[in-house]
């Protein structure tokens, strides 16, 4: 009796966390419902990025070694691109 209740416990586990995985996916939830489908959806436009300049402008001198600008420029975090 013991093994049956332990059993039905562990397979409603699995299905719980089945059905959740499972509704995770876009496609799945259009089948359920949950979201229209992808052909009346509305899709935003697509975004333009600014393109930002990677090298230092001319004239201006190479930061010297050892120099803190180098670890924490502003624009070094700013300029990588994702």
């Amino acid at each position: 009796m013991m093994n049956f209740l332990l059993g039905t416990v562990a397979g409603a586990l699995i299905a719980c966390i089945a059905t959740i995985a499972a509704a995770r996916h876009p496609e799945v939830q259009t089948r359920l419902g949950l979201r229209p489908p992808a052909s009346t959806a509305l899709t935003p436009a697509a975004m333009t990025r600014a393109e930002v300049p990677c090298r230092p402008q001319a004239g201006t001198a190479p930061p010297k070694v050892g120099d803190p600008e180098m670890l924490l420029s502003k624009r070094r975090f700013w300029n990588v691109a994702p």
